[in-house]
């Protein structure tokens, strides 16, 4: 059988999570192709990776629910190929006003957004030797202070952090980083009128596009002496 290193990609199904999936599987690797909701769409994503000629494995799995979690990676235990990447891509991003944000609803985000890529990364440090790479999708919002969003913005200054406290926690033999992205996809939270006034307002004055997006990816694989870091691509959007 041929050696295809084994990435896991999370939220994979659609989005950003589909993005690097198919990035990760043009490079080479077999992909462990997470997905909660999006049955259609992650049969089509993994259609596209069959199509490369690399191996594909889909799992739905609710990440908030630790055991499921455990059981995605008793998965990886039965693929023959070694854990090398983790991509931590699932999270929602619900409006909100903190006035009337429920606790309920305050849990549900920060379970995904930050609970979940934890529990992932413990898992994946007891399955990666040296040379591991684990990679949390943050976003600018970890910079700003976003009212109209509060458990996601929270939720990802805390993944920020602890991307950072897990680089040191998982030394050396797991690296850990993070990508930031701006601008990048049009969310259903903004119409598109409103897309286009906040594109207008980045110094460089568009979103970004795939290749960026994979190219930071792409670097963390390639510099096996850059651990603890976020690689911010928004286009300036982080200096408004």
């Amino acid at each position: 059988m041929a050696e295809y290193p084994l990435a896991l990609v999370t939220g994979a199904s659609h989005r950003l999570g589909r993005i690097f999936a198919l990035a990760l599987a043009r490079r080479g690797y077999s992909i462990l192709l997470h997905y909660h909701l999006h049955m259609q769409e992650a049969n089509a994503t993994a259609d596209e990776i069959r199509s490369l000629d690399v191996p594909v494995y889909l799992q739905q799995s609710d990440l908030t629910n630790v055991e499921e979690i455990e059981t995605l990676f008793g998965l990886v235990d039965t693929i023959p190929h070694p854990l090398k990447v983790v991509v931590n891509s699932a999270a929602v991003m619900h409006r909100a006003d903190a006035r009337t944000l429920s606790v309920a609803d305050w849990d549900a985000t920060l379970a995904l957004n930050l609970r979940a890529p934890f529990v992932c990364a413990q898992q994946a440090s007891l399955r990666m030797r040296e040379g591991g790479l684990i990679v949390n999708i943050t976003d600018v919002a970890a910079q700003k202070s976003w009212d109209a969003f509060p458990a996601y913005s929270v939720s990802k200054a805390a993944l920020d952090s602890l991307t950072r406290i897990l680089a040191r926690g998982l030394a050396p033999e797991v690296r850990v980083n993070a990508i930031a992205p701006g601008l990048a996809l049009p969310s259903d939270n903004v119409s598109e009128a409103q897309w286009v006034k906040l594109v207008a307002r980045i110094p460089l004055q568009r979103s970004a596009g795939e290749p960026e997006l994979v190219a930071a990816l792409m670097y963390l694989i390639g510099n096996d002496y850059v651990t603890g870091q976020t690689l911010v691509v928004d286009g300036g959007y982080s200096l408004l």
